[in-house]
């Protein structure tokens, strides 16, 4: 039974986190746009700032928000509206070769564990993690660790597999025309991926 649990939790952490979203679209983006080295800080970020989420809501949090109608809908407001802006920059991200891209930066760690606090998908994942699985651990503490520890791992596998997408990309966006549409496909996506949360 137990065995059967950590299983079932696996692949609830993996489908959570390696699903389209915005963790995963502004990866590929980044990676086309910066390459892997300069999205490394990004990655980053996201693993540790949802490992911090999911300890947190665990910890207690995800039942608050769960219950509160005016939490929940100030988290889409706040999250829909910043995500909209960074589908914004993605969209008009310059081409490598200008000026503007030269004063362009990919997020750095702190930006990517702040985002997931706004970020609305996260928080859907944790929440019902916290709700499918908080008997997983012996004691709360160490339903926390596991939770924490398995959306870590799945999340670390997430992060890579996008940004090596976007940088593989990236060998087929030869022109700037090419790249720009990639751009805004990745923005489209997005916003796409907002609307569905909010619904």
């Amino acid at each position: 039974m137990l065995a059967a649990s950590f299983y079932s939790l696996a692949l609830y952490c993996l489908s959570s986190s390696i699903t389209p979203g915005p963790n995963n679209l502004m990866l590929a983006a980044s990676g086309a746009n910066f390459g892997y080295r300069r999205t490394v800080p990004h990655m980053l970020g996201i693993m540790f700032g949802y490992a911090l989420l999911m300890s947190i809501v665990a910890g207690g949090l995800g039942v608050a928000v769960a219950q509160s109608h005016a939490a929940q809908l100030a988290l889409e407001i706040v999250g829909a509206g910043y995500m909209l802006y960074l589908a914004y920059r993605v969209a008009t991200a310059a081409p490598p070769d200008t000026s503007k891209s030269a004063r362009e930066k990919p997020f750095s760690f702190l930006q990517a564990v702040l985002f997931q606090w706004v970020n609305p998908k996260g928080w859907i994942g944790a929440i019902g993690a916290v709700g499918a699985y908080s008997g997983i651990g012996d004691t709360p503490t160490a339903t926390i660790i596991i939770l924490t520890t398995a959306f870590f791992i799945s999340t670390g596998l997430s992060v890579q597999v996008w940004t090596l997408i976007g940088t593989a990309a990236a060998t087929f966006l030869t022109s700037r025309h090419a790249l720009r549409v990639f751009n805004w496909t990745m923005a489209a996506a997005l916003v796409a991926s907002i609307a569905l949360l909010v619904i």
